[in-house]
């Protein structure tokens, strides 16, 4: 399997996904912002478009139009700040509504069937150095912004109090979200590209106590969840995306399955020393 090319790109492409999705996946779901993946997954698909229209890369499209709209985003919580659900369905609508003009207006001759669901043959090496350019850069970028975004996570107004430069970090902190997104669309694809953001963390939680270990179980996860996607979507012939999204929940259920058993035996385990 290894010996064909494009499963080399794609599992060089996968390992730097696994990575990056659940370092920026962490801080999303500590902000209670999970959704916005989702969002920002769904844009992509509008600078994919306009990438193909162009004559551009596609990845190259989806990083320019996601980044935009993850500064709208920012920029529209100003405005919104009680009412994240609604700011979420104004860039959905603008995203969605692009992606749609453009592929019904008979101009673009080129097939985006492949970024919906995720395909490991398309993985090109382009591709694959551009993905592993882009999660390095937002990977380093992460490491430096590390413990301003923890406090702004945990409570932004008393990062203002403390001086830190929260509008900023935002900000940053989007253009991160939507190179998480867009490197990530080749394999995963737009419709199930939020389940590698928020999944291994949701499944990390379970077991993780404090941040740190929460961060490091949730890239273990996302290695398991996605190289059992491929490896998998391989051998059954199926779209990586979609299997790569059941991994992840199957992982979710057996974690959660674990936990419970474990509960149960102690519990037992507590009544027999008392008696």
């Amino acid at each position: 399997m290894l010996q064909y090319g494009f499963m080399q790109n794609a599992l060089i492409a996968s390992l730097f996904i696994a990575i990056l999705c659940p370092c920026i996946g962490i801080f999303l779901v500590v902000r209670r912002y999970s959704m916005i993946g989702d969002t920002l997954a769904h844009a992509s698909l509008a600078g994919i478009t306009a990438g193909l229209l162009c004559g551009q890369n596609p990845v190259l499209g989806a990083f320019v139009f996601t980044s935009a709209c993850g500064a709208l985003i920012e920029f529209l919580r100003s405005y919104f700040k009680k009412y994240t659900d609604l700011i979420l369905s104004i860039v959905l609508a603008l995203s969605v509504g692009t992606a749609i003009s453009i592929i019904s207006s008979g101009k673009l001759h080129a097939n985006a069937d492949s970024f919906m669901f995720g395909s490991i043959l398309t993985v090109t090496k382009a591709d694959m150095i551009m993905i592993s350019v882009l999660s390095l850069i937002a990977v380093c970028t992460l490491i430096f912004l590390y413990h301003p975004l923890l406090y702004i996570s945990y409570d932004e107004e008393a990062a203002k109090i403390a001086g830190v430069r929260v509008k900023l970090i935002n900000y940053a902190f989007s253009i991160l979200t939507a190179a998480a997104v867009s490197v990530s669309i080749r394999i995963v694809g737009v419709l199930v590209l939020s389940s590698m953001i928020a999944l291994p963390v949701a499944t990390a939680m379970q077991l993780g106590k404090g941040f740190r270990q929460t961060l490091l179980l949730s890239i273990l996860f996302s290695l398991i969840d996605i190289l059992l996607g491929l490896f998998s979507s391989y051998y059954l012939n199926v779209a990586p995306g979609g299997f790569t999204a059941l991994v992840s929940v199957a992982v979710l259920m057996a974690v959660l399955a674990a936990k419970r058993i474990q509960t149960v035996f102690r519990a037992a385990h507590s009544r027999k020393s008392i008696q």
